[in-house]
């Protein structure tokens, strides 16, 4: 099963991810993960791309497809793989298509996760993270015991500076203006699925297993 999700943040794409890993035993392709690993490793993609990161630029398309393209080379007799969180441009989606072509690769299914914008800066605008054992709260759906202080070790949580409303709306706007064309990219190919994300995460997970199923391959 070869997959690519799609969702603006906080959507909970990557939780629905890593349920479907587990279950269909496939891989999860993270581009923020290969690029950590090529530069902690030093290969010559990472060392070119740690030369646009120590200079605190962005690292250029040519590089993340490379490393995407070395990733599904490598991934080539495995079950499959979920794409998360990329690509997030019209172009890269190109370029991704280039790549699966070139490796005879098809993709079985793109499915697009929906929430309002209001509940997706809910969900980000009321996260707490605790800075010393970094465990995780929220202060609607899963408040800790003070509301302030966390649960394991006792220190004071903060709010991530990217979770602040300012921050979220920002990150709403890149993704409403870079990713969302995306949507038509895919729907054009006949590949799209749109899943409701604002259920419960157990509800959204059982409708993803039953749209994969009709779309599985043997």
């Amino acid at each position: 099963m070869r997959l690519v999700f799609l969702g603006a943040p906080g959507v909970g794409k990557g939780t629905q991810a890593e349920k479907v890993v587990s279950h269909y035993h496939i891989a999860k392709i993270s581009t923020g993960d290969l690029l950590r690993a090529a530069v902690r490793n030093q290969t010559p993609l990472g060392l070119e791309a740690k030369s646009y990161m120590d200079q605190g630029r962005l690292v250029p398309d040519s590089v993340v497809i490379g490393l995407v393209r070395e990733k599904l080379a490598e991934l080539s007799k495995s079950n499959g793989f979920i794409l998360d969180g990329f690509p997030r441009t019209v172009p890269q989606a190109e370029a991704l298509a280039n790549v699966l072509e070139t490796q005879r690769i098809q993709l079985d299914r793109v499915i697009n996760f929906r929430v309002s914008r209001e509940e997706i800066i809910k969900r980000l605008s009321g996260r707490r993270s605790c800075p010393k054992c970094q465990a995780t709260y929220h202060v609607d759906f899963a408040p800790s015991k003070s509301g302030t202080a966390c649960d394991r070790c006792g220190e004071q949580l903060v709010q991530r500076s990217d979770d602040q409303r300012e921050a979220v709306d920002m990150r709403l706007r890149v993704y409403e203006d870079q990713t969302a064309p995306l949507i038509s990219f895919y729907e054009q190919r006949q590949l799209l699925s749109h899943l409701n994300g604002a259920e419960p995460v157990e509800v959204v997970y059982q409708e993803l297993v039953r749209t994969l199923s009709a779309y599985q391959t043997a």
